[in-house]
C-alpha cells in the first residue's frame, strides 16, 4: 500500500499509527491510514485483516 520512502509501518507493527493519512474524516471521527489501519478518534482500530483493536487512551496520573 505504501508508496513513498521511508515506508510507513505495517498495519501490526507497534508503531502502525506513524503511517501517513490518506483520508481523513474528522466530522465522522476517523483516518484512513496508509498501511490500511481505520484510526478512529477515540484511538480505537479497525486493522486490514477487520479485527478491531480497542480505545488505548492514556491514563492521567495523579501528582
Amino acid at each position: 500500500m505504501c508508496n513513498h520512502q521511508p515506508h510507513c509501518p505495517s498495519p501490526y507493527a507497534p508503531d502502525r499509527e506513524a503511517a501517513h493519512v490518506t483520508a481523513a474524516h474528522p466530522e465522522q471521527g476517523w483516518s484512513l491510514l496508509c498501511n490500511g489501519v481505520i484510526l478512529f478518534e477515540d484511538t480505537g482500530l479497525l486493522m486490514p485483516d477487520r479485527s478491531v483493536m480497542t480505545p488505548h487512551r492514556g491514563t492521567l496520573v495523579a501528582a
